[in-house]
C-alpha cells in the first residue's frame, strides 16, 4: 500500500474514531442549509485529541512538503482551518495568518489577519470541502492582497464533482488528508456501518439533493 493511500486511510479511523466523521443513513443530520445528509462531520475535535492532533498535523505537514516544498507562509480558512493550520505552521517552522469569512466592519476593515508584508506565497489550509464555494473565496482573498496561493490542503472532502470543476477554474491545485470513499471502506471494514448502509452513504454523494428530499 502506498504512503499516500496509507495515510488516507489511517486519518479516517482517526476521524471516526473521535467521532469528528459520524454516518447515520437511518437517521440523517440537518445541515445549515436545511438538505438532510448521512454525514456530519466537524474536524475541531481534532484539537481535542493531542495524540490525534500531532500525528495529522505530522501527516499534513509532511504531504505539504513532499507535494508542494516549504511555502513562506501558512493560511488557515476561517474558523475551521485556524487552529488547524496554525499547528501545521508551528510544525513546518514557518509564518501564518487567516481568512476571515467576510471582511470585519470595524477597524481597518481587513479580511485577512496577521503580517503578510514579508513573504510571497502561502498554502491555504481547510478543514472541510464540501462546495468548495468558501475555499475558494479566501483564496481569492489572497491572491487579491496580492501574494501567491501554492495550493490548498483539507482534512476530508465529500467528494462533489462540482467543487472539483470550481477549483479547477480557479487554477488552484488541492489535495485533501481523506476523502469520503476511504471513509466508507474504512467504516465498512471496522463494522462501524455494514455493506447496505455503504451502499446507502454511496447513493448519497450521486445526488445529495434527492437523497435530500427523499427524507423529507
Amino acid at each position: 500500500m502506498s504512503t499516500i493511500k496509507n495515510n488516507n486511510r489511517k486519518v479516517a479511523e482517526f476521524l471516526l474514531r473521535i467521532q469528528a466523521v459520524q454516518l447515520s443513513p437511518e437517521q440523517p443530520f440537518t445541515w445549515a442549509s436545511g438538505r438532510k445528509s448521512p454525514i456530519y462531520c466537524d474536524n475541531r475535535r481534532i484539537l481535542s485529541h493531542p495524540e490525534i492532533r500531532t500525528s495529522i498535523r505530522k501527516i499534513a505537514s509532511a504531504m505539504i512538503i513532499d507535494r508542494f516544498g516549504l511555502p513562506d507562509a501558512i493560511a488557515g480558512v476561517a474558523t475551521g482551518g485556524i487552529a488547524l493550520g496554525a499547528l501545521i505552521a508551528q510544525e513546518l517552522k514557518i509564518p501564518f495568518i487567516y481568512v476571515r469569512a467576510s471582511a470585519k466592519s470595524h477597524g481597518t476593515g481587513q479580511r485577512i489577519e496577521g503580517d503578510y508584508s514579508n513573504f510571497n506565497n502561502v498554502f491555504v489550509i481547510e478543514d472541510l470541502i464540501s462546495t468548495g464555494k468558501s475555499s475558494l473565496s479566501a483564496v481569492d482573498a489572497i491572491r487579491e492582497a496580492g501574494l501567491e496561493v501554492v495550493g490548498l490542503l483539507a482534512f476530508f472532502t465529500y467528494g462533489f464533482h462540482g467543487a472539483v470543476e470550481r477549483f479547477e477554474q480557479k487554477r488552484c491545485p488541492f489535495f485533501t488528508l481523506t476523502d469520503y470513499p476511504t471513509m466508507l471502506e474504512v467504516a465498512t471494514e471496522s463494522n462501524y456501518i455494514t455493506e447496505d448502509q455503504k451502499s446507502q452513504l454511496y447513493s448519497w454523494t450521486l445526488d445529495p439533493v434527492a437523497w435530500s428530499d427523499k427524507q423529507l
